[in-house]
């Protein structure tokens, strides 16, 4: 690739700048940027992009004015906030954050699991009334209890070893048939045998619904939902009623649709309702260290043609 132009120019966060910095093929030529407003400006020039920011907005737009781009890479796993057209852009390549936060996120599915299990809102509920409770808030217990995995990609697999050191039997659904899981079109008609059910699916229009009434209905009624994929993966409003007729046991939720969620929402004041803001990815402190190392690996793979980490494909959503 490098050797079709003498020199690369590589728009990328100066966040990442001392971990990257000395560590890329002599092809490739950094440009740095602190601000949204900078990669904007910089981004005509670009070859190779690395575009994250918060806010969606200038990130598309980013990529839109880098019409000479080869390279588009993100530590963010999930583009479907990306325009089609962008990422169908002929003879781009795209590589996506698929595994940095893949632990951060697991760890927080499993905080979550034991806080509705321990009934720890309520402890800190008590804490701030000054009030010492008599009576464990919680009694379930992990050990012994039965997961449901939806998705066994990187997170799906952390949540595997993880929850397995808590002695909960983990089930994944797999598209091809193995040992101790479910097939795509199995799993439905098993949902009553768990107490968890975890959504750790990528964004694709296959996925979007999957969990709807039918689904939440075949549920045990003290059988909690875990939301860590994203919002469209679970019927909302059916999810709203299913928690407010106490048809399941409650639900823990990372990612909602929309984002953010609306303060007038049926969700923020159901007591069976855990809604995390989509902190999950965040609660890290090794995610640029990650997604810096795995750049710069790329970099020269790119640079000596060969096939890179973590590469999109748009067809498949992930």
């Amino acid at each position: 690739m490098c050797a079709e132009k003498s020199v690369l120019n590589a728009v990328l966060p100066a966040i990442c700048r001392s971990q990257i910095e000395g560590n890329l093929p002599e092809a490739i030529e950094p440009l740095w940027y602190d601000t949204p407003e900078q990669m904007v400006d910089l981004a005509p020039r670009a070859d190779i992009g690395w575009f994250d920011q918060q806010d969606k907005q200038p990130m598309i737009a980013a990529i839109r004015l880098a019409r000479d781009l080869k390279w588009l890479n993100t530590a963010i796993a999930g583009l479907d906030f990306i325009p089609e057209d962008l990422l169908r852009r002929d003879g781009l390549i795209i590589t996506n954050g698929a595994g940095i936060s893949s632990f951060a996120v697991a760890e927080f599915a499993v905080m979550g699991m034991l806080n509705i299990a321990k009934g720890y809102r309520q402890i800190v509920q008590a804490q701030d009334r000054h009030e010492w409770l008599h009576y464990a808030a919680g009694t379930r217990e992990l050990s012994g209890s039965r997961a449901l995995l939806l998705g066994y990609g990187a997170i799906g697999k952390a949540l595997e070893r993880m929850l397995g050191g808590f002695g909960v039997e983990c089930v994944p659904v797999r598209r091809s048939a193995a040992s101790g899981a479910l097939g795509p079109d199995e799993w439905q008609a098993r949902l009553s045998e768990f107490d968890w059910v975890i959504a750790a699916v990528p964004s694709t229009p296959e996925t979007a619904g999957m969990i709807g009434d039918k689904e939440l209905r075949a549920m045990g009624s003290e059988a909690v939902l875990v939301n860590i994929a994203r919002g469209d993966v679970v019927d909302q409003a059916a999810l709203v009623d299913a928690l407010t007729e106490k048809r399941i046991g409650g639900a823990f939720l990372d990612v909602t649709s929309p984002e953010p969620l609306p303060e007038d929402h049926p969700l923020w004041s159901l007591e069976n309702a855990h809604i995390s803001m989509h902190l999950s990815a965040l609660s890290q402190n090794s995610m640029f260290d990650r997604a810096a190392q795995r750049f710069c690996d790329n970099a020269h793979r790119f640079c000596a043609g060969d096939d890179l980490v973590a590469r999109y494909d748009p067809q498949r959503g992930y």
